[in-house]
């Protein structure tokens, strides 16, 4: 689970929701007609915007959000070099043993594509239309939360508006206008909601998420390519460094030349 969207998603509830508690009763900004109006309203809407198909997938996309791992670049960099290591040793028709026991599906298919010897551009650009495709759906569900979340503020004005138009023709009774008119302002509380505390966030979450595997695939590329071209593994690992960020390089580096110690030790 990530535990940042979980936390910032219930947080943000529970301090809004003690919020509104204090100074009175949360039953005050609990409306079953505005709920309709802008929840409704807005998921209808969502739903007019898009294909009922990727409506679907936004279930699958939703548990990304929330149940989604950050991608391993140090595990994945070493898979590529021990595939590099035993390419170099065995030559490149060894790495068909190698493909059933590796669980990343692009990365299956880019070896594969070695293996058959395919030519190094025409597997670049296979595996980069395949990255353009993955980006492509990625943005789909981002825009399924980026359309709920610009449509929500507008159906809360929305329901505020019938609920003015309702009060203004009751202003015979004085006693009726502030109860009026916290009801209608109550939708343009609901819209905020779900646009602010709810499908923003889970919009940059997932967009987050992209740029990860965007970035993994990218790595992978390089990698196959790489293995491809018969470069030393040594070199390759230096290469695919590049892609992590300094502090997980430090973090890297560290970690080797501890088990290079440890492994002299060993030796003496």
């Amino acid at each position: 689970m990530d535990i940042a969207t979980f936390l910032g998603i219930v947080g943000g509830i529970a301090f809004i929701i003690f919020g509104m508690t204090q100074g009175g009763s949360i039953s005050t900004f609990i409306d079953p007609p505005s709920m309709l109006i802008t929840f409704g309203g807005a998921i209808m809407a969502t739903v007019t915007s898009f294909r009922l198909d990727q409506i679907l997938t936004s279930i699958q996309v939703l548990k990304v959000a929330f149940f989604g791992k950050t991608p391993d670049y140090e595990g994945m960099i070493k898979t590529l070099v021990s595939l590099a290591e035993r390419a170099r040793r065995e030559g490149l028709l060894a790495l068909d043993e190698e493909i059933a026991n590796l669980e990343d599906d692009f990365l299956k298919r880019g070896i594969q594509l070695v293996v058959d010897g395919v030519d190094p551009d025409l597997i670049r650009n296979i595996l980069e239309t395949e990255l353009s495709f993955i980006e492509e759906r990625h943005k789909v569900g981002i825009g399924i939360f980026e359309t709920m979340a610009g449509l929500g503020p507008s159906f809360g004005l929305l329901g505020t508006v019938i609920g003015l138009i309702r009060m203004l023709r009751q202003l015979n009774d004085p006693s009726t206008i502030g109860p009026s008119m916290a009801l209608a302002l109550v939708t343009t509380f609901y819209g905020a909601f779900l646009a602010y505390v709810i499908a923003t966030p889970i919009a940059n979450k997932l967009k987050l998420k992209s740029s990860d595997e965007s970035l993994l695939r990218a790595l992978e590329i390089e990698g196959i390519l790489s293995i491809q071209a018969g470069e030393n593994p040594r070199i390759l690992e230096q290469k695919l460094h590049v892609f992590l960020s300094p502090k997980l390089r430090k973090k890297v580096q560290e970690e080797r030349e501890v088990e290079e110690i440890y492994g002299t030790k060993e030796k003496a």
